[in-house]
């Protein structure tokens, strides 16, 4: 693979550590700050909603801009935000700039797809992208657990400090080592002939896909350290390495998912979906002992996170020609994936159905995705059905025109 994917798994490492690290530090954050814990978490919610807005609205403003000075922008722009928040006076500041730093994340991860994609040979592009999301996977593995231990020795204000020296190592490894990538074409770079993409059905099912079938993988994501404590009688200092264990099971995934990604799209969608029903259905049953669970942690985030780089790619397939939107529009899907599978599993065990019951929210949530996979398939099988009753006469052989082709490619 091509160095230049380093750097972008650099930017996606720091993303990532950005992203996750602030649910371990939060209550350093809420103490020295002087707001309650739900207050604090505000600071979660503040960046998933920079996400939201700036995937699609950055993506849109820098459509004519070289891929590589986007990607040298956004993470600029992340960098800044960041090292802006770890001298937040207060609260209150302290979401604006974890809202500022939230806004470039989409459309980084949409500019680097790209990249990526082209820097890889035909029937390697998936596995090239997962690569660049490896940094984002490795990121809890490594800069999760890490920042964490920091922000409790040093305050959180350390961790974001080096949060924003990892986007400074970041935007020095993009500018020596991602090759120029010239300005997109006049009808990539066109915001008009991005957004037509958006009139494709198949589009907005494979976001929907996404915001199910990782949904329920993030419903029981976010209450595993409870599950773990509470049901499984870990210590929580062992819950820092089972999470730790769970994030290499997200990058084991997410490396399986590029790969099958490139030989089977569909069948790859289909398998992912029931193997996250399937293993936190499982985790329902393992939790109580104390090995099984680990394991099951594990498959969970190994399974759970197979699926991002396998909808990557059915996402950019479905979008065809410059798919730099719709790839940070799947970002900002991720983001309500994580809204909704949290709230769902929250809202069942305030009802008080236990802390286990996310899982079943999981499980419901990865059914509705996999239903959604079906009626794109469904929709797939239509289209090149109709084109062969749309072909013209060319010189007396049939031939289908050229523009139908390209549109059921």
């Amino acid at each position: 693979m091509p160095f230049a994917l380093l750097a972008l798994a650099v930017g996606a490492f720091g993303i990532g550590t950005a992203e996750f690290v602030m649910m371990g530090v939060l209550p350093q954050a809420a103490a020295e700050l002087g707001v309650s814990i739900p207050t604090a978490g505000h600071l979660i919610s503040g960046y998933a909603l920079g996400v939201v807005v700036g995937a699609p609205a950055l993506t849109i403003l820098g459509a004519r801009l070289p891929r590589k000075t986007m990607l040298v922008v956004t993470m600029g722009l992340f960098t800044a935000g960041n090292a802006l928040f770890a001298l937040a006076p207060s609260a209150g500041v302290g979401v604006a700039l974890r809202f500022l730093a939230g806004l470039p994340h989409g459309a980084f991860f949409g500019a680097g797809a790209v990249v990526a994609a082209g820097l890889a040979g035909t029937g390697s592009r998936a596995k090239a992208v997962s690569m660049m999301f490896m940094g984002l996977t490795l990121a809890n593995v490594v800069g999760v657990p890490l920042g964490t231990l920091l922000g409790q020795q040093f305050g959180w204000r350390a961790t974001f400090a080096v949060v924003a020296a990892i986007g400074v190592v970041a935007v020095a490894a993009i500018v020596r080592l991602v090759p120029d990538q010239g300005r997109p074409e006049p009808g990539q770079s066109a915001v008009i002939d991005q957004l037509t993409a958006f009139r494709s059905p198949q589009v907005w099912l494979a976001l929907a896909i996404v915001t199910f079938g990782l949904g329920g993988t993030f419903a029981c994501m976010s209450y595993l350290t409870p599950i773990l404590t509470d049901v499984s009688g870990y210590s929580p200092t062992a819950v820092t390495l089972l999470l730790a264990l769970a994030g290499l099971g997200m990058t084991v995934g997410n490396y399986l998912g590029g790969w099958i990604a490139d030989k089977a799209l569909m069948p790859g969608v289909y398998a992912a979906l029931i193997g996250i029903a399937v293993v936190l259905g499982l985790f329902t049953i393992t939790s109580g002992d104390k090995v099984a669970a680990a394991a099951t942690v594990f498959a969970i985030g190994a399974v759970g996170f197979m699926v991002a780089p396998i909808m990557q790619a059915l996402v950019m397939e479905k979008a065809g020609g410059e798919a730099s939107l719709v790839s940070a529009a799947l970002q900002s899907a991720f983001n309500v994936a994580n809204s909704i599978g949290a709230y769902a599993g929250g809202l069942m065990i305030a009802h008080g159905l236990g802390l286990l019951s996310p899982n079943l929210v999981g499980m419901l949530l990865s059914a509705v995705g996999l239903a959604l996979a079906l009626v794109t398939s469904g929709l797939d099988r239509k289209s090149r059905r109709e084109v062969p009753a749309l072909e013209v006469i060319e010189g007396g052989r049939p031939a289908a025109a050229p523009q139908l082709v390209a549109a059921a490619a």
